[in-house]
């Protein structure tokens, strides 16, 4: 007992004034940086040092921070602590004022920085490219480039994403579109918002040549935090279509659309899936499903590679749409 207290007076005598937040290590090391987030058994250090430190929880005697973070015990229970203070080997303070609370390292299931509903200006987003080159008794060039962004000022939030894809197979040309989508959100809570979207399709092989939707409706933002985040947006849509013969076709549907990623393994692998499932209005097709689902895995703070499965299928209708394509490139985020 002398010793623990002997262990936890040093922590308190050797922490900073500073704005570091600082790790002890069960082995008697002690490590300075910013604490990023702690998930999957992975406490994400970020230091000027050694860049980015993911450390082993088991290791982590203590810690301490001045900054507000949200600690969680449980899918559902969780708590903003105004600081961390260091306590003796295995535990922690929750500093919350007047009632400071010790809790065991072990009973935390995640730590993170808490996002705030109203915001200045953030801006996240990825670009990512795959070119696969197969020789065989047809040799086949693909080449593939996508790009995905997000702009949060305040309530409203922008959503931009595009892609361009091109085959040839034998020299011969087989696909050649792009298409490009943007949404505006506006938030009336923290979580419901109201989005409006444009999307563009152009097709220089196939005969549906444009695509034009638009489309209004609301959204629930289950979350959105350092690990990533999931919504759900339900619209009403106006599509046109444009065909080769200059024939032109347009009507109404409802769809579905979602956005969903999630950090693993102390932010190192990233699960992504995004996509809109929607029906046609004038029964002129049973459902249609654009989606694709994919890992990122992070090399560095900006590079990672991709590997993803895109899914474009349109049932009950007239010829019959069912494709599946799967890629794997290169990735910048930022």
């Amino acid at each position: 007992m002398l010793s623990r207290s002997i262990l936890y007076l040093a922590l308190c005598t050797t922490s900073t004034a500073s704005f570091a937040d600082t790790v002890w290590l069960k082995n008697g090391d002690r490590l300075t940086g910013t604490i990023r987030v702690f998930d999957g058994g992975k406490l994400v250090l970020e230091t000027d040092y050694g860049g980015t430190i993911p450390l082993d929880w088991k290791k982590v005697a203590t810690l301490e921070s001045e900054r507000e973070l949200l600690i969680k015990q449980g899918d559902f229970e969780g708590e903003r602590a105004k600081a961390l203070k260091p306590a003796e080997p295995g535990k922690v303070i929750l500093a919350n004022g007047e009632a400071p609370k010790t809790v065991e390292l072990a009973s935390i299931d995640q730590i993170m920085k808490p996002k705030p509903f109203v915001e200045d200006l953030t801006w996240t987003g990825n670009v990512g490219v795959s070119l696969d080159y197969k020789r065989a008794e047809k040799d086949t060039d693909d080449y593939d480039i996508d790009f995905k962004t997000k702009a949060r000022h305040g309530r409203w939030r922008h959503n931009a994403s595009g892609e361009y894809n091109r085959e040839f197979q034998n020299d011969v040309k087989t696909t050649d579109n792009w298409e490009t989508e943007y949404a505006l959100d506006r938030f009336m809570t923290d979580k419901f918002f109201w989005q409006g979207r444009g999307e563009y399709k152009r097709d220089k092989i196939e005969d549906l040549s444009r695509q034009r939707t638009v489309g209004t409706g609301p959204g629930y933002q289950f979350w959105d935090d350092e690990l990533g985040a999931f919504s759900l947006a339900s619209l009403v849509n106006r599509s046109d279509y444009l065909f080769d013969d200059g024939e032109k076709e347009s009507f109404y549907s409802l769809s579905v659309k979602w956005d969903y990623n999630r950090y693993l393994i102390g932010k190192t692998v990233e699960m992504f899936s995004t996509g809109e499932v929607g029906r046609p209005l004038d029964n002129t097709a049973d459902y249609s499903l654009d989606a694709e689902v994919g890992l990122r895995y992070k090399l560095t703070d900006w590079a990672s590679l991709n590997m993803k499965a895109e899914k474009d299928q349109v049932s009950g209708a007239d010829g019959d749409i069912d494709e599946t394509r799967y890629t794997l490139g290169f990735g910048v985020g930022w």
